[in-house]
């Protein structure tokens, strides 16, 4: 029993079990006695999106992944909000989350998934399964003054961003009964959902959805952890792909963060935007959809009509992709050099990428094509 006492992180489970204790009890007796206004919904729905913005926005793409960078406005929003998540300083959250994607899925991963769904979620945080992550993983962090200060006065910046400042407003609002309210729901229950939809990042994201761009890893991407994590559901392409910005690459992909830090861009607050060519995207998916197939041939050899009709379509596919990066490379050149290149030029090459990418789109629907045509393994 001593040894296993050793193991818990005392500081950490009395906040996370005492708050949510709070949220379940405290929370709608104070709802029962004095009702459920618009002020509070509106209080919490300010703290909930502030908070778990500048989580994903902040402590992850910004600072773990260097996805851009931003002006101290932004910098100084996501680290008093972020601080308010309770979450840790974002240098002490981005050494554990660089460590994550270091090691992902095996024993140095802070957060392994093949410990099972509860260590993943959550029982990291409750018991010491080995030694904290060092800041040697984030000494670019610590040499930003603003995510310094934050490190050095995390515990009185997390405590008054995330109950005093609530409070505060309540009190400003409707006295004492409107601040005790703001504690509560603003504060103490507002703190314990923005913790179980980070902590599904690490734990659900790692266990539902699909591998679309790799299966070397468990992550996975996911519409519903998507929506339920301000846009951080779309988890393999991020672990294929950690420096892009995006999360959920596609177009009609729900990733609210994404969109906040475009929309920071179109203001001058953020800038250095990093994305991955689509080309690359492309070719992952194209790799693992091969590599998913592959796998399937090796239990299930095709015949010689069959084998020669999947080599046309691959052959069709390839040569097709080829010459879209080809011409994709070209064009952006061109675009660098405007001033070199008359309009016409520039007209006819993007005419030539246009008619290539449809060209690609017609190899890529025969290559689909070809797959589905394939028989079914037998049991």
């Amino acid at each position: 029993m001593k040894e296993f006492l050793k193991t818990v992180r005392w500081t950490n489970s009395m906040f996370l079990i005492g708050t949510f204790l709070t949220t379940i009890t405290a929370v709608p007796l104070y709802i029962w006695h004095y009702g459920l206004d618009a002020f509070q919904i509106t209080l919490f729905w300010f703290f909930l999106i502030s908070t778990g913005l500048s989580i994903t926005l902040g402590y992850h793409r910004l600072f773990s992944h260097l996805t851009f960078q931003a002006r101290w406005p932004v910098k100084l929003f996501t680290l008093l909000f972020g601080a308010a998540a309770f979450e840790g300083s974002a240098i002490a959250w981005s050494a554990d989350h660089r460590r994550h994607h270091k090691f992902v899925d095996h024993e140095e991963d802070p957060y392994d998934i093949s410990k099972g769904l509860f260590h993943a979620h959550i029982g990291w945080l409750l018991f010491r399964t080995g030694p904290d992550t060092p800041l040697t993983w984030v000494r670019d962090l610590k040499k930003d003054r603003l995510a310094w200060w934050q490190h050095e006065y995390y515990v009185p910046i997390a405590i008054g961003m995330a109950f005093a400042v609530p409070a505060a407003i309540g009190w400003a609002w409707g006295g004492p009964v409107a601040a005790l309210g703001a504690f509560l729901i603003a504060g103490v229950a507002r703190v314990v959902v923005v913790h179980h939809m980070t902590f599904c990042i690490n734990s659900l994201c790692h266990w539902i959805g699909d591998r679309p761009y790799s299966s070397d890893c468990t992550a996975r991407d996911s519409v519903l952890m998507a929506v339920c994590t301000f846009g951080e559901g779309y988890h393999n392409f991020h672990h294929e792909f950690q420096h892009d910005y995006r999360n959920g690459v596609k177009p009609w992909q729900f990733d609210p963060t994404k969109w906040t830090i475009w929309l920071l861009s179109k203001v001058g607050l953020v800038e250095g935007l990093r994305t991955v060519p689509e080309e690359k995207i492309l070719k992952a998916q194209i790799a693992e959809h091969e590599r998913r197939l592959q796998a399937h041939l090796d239990q299930h050899p095709l015949t010689d009509s069959l084998h020669a009709m999947l080599e046309n379509a691959r052959t069709r596919l390839n040569v097709a992709l080829e010459r879209w990066e080809t011409l994709l490379v070209q064009y952006r050149e061109a675009a660098e050099r405007r001033g070199e290149i008359s309009r016409r030029e520039m007209r006819a090459l993007k005419k030539d990428v246009r008619e290539a990418a449809d060209q690609l789109r017609a190899s890529i629907r025969h290559w689909v094509e070809t797959h589905r045509s394939l028989p079914a393994p037998t049991a």
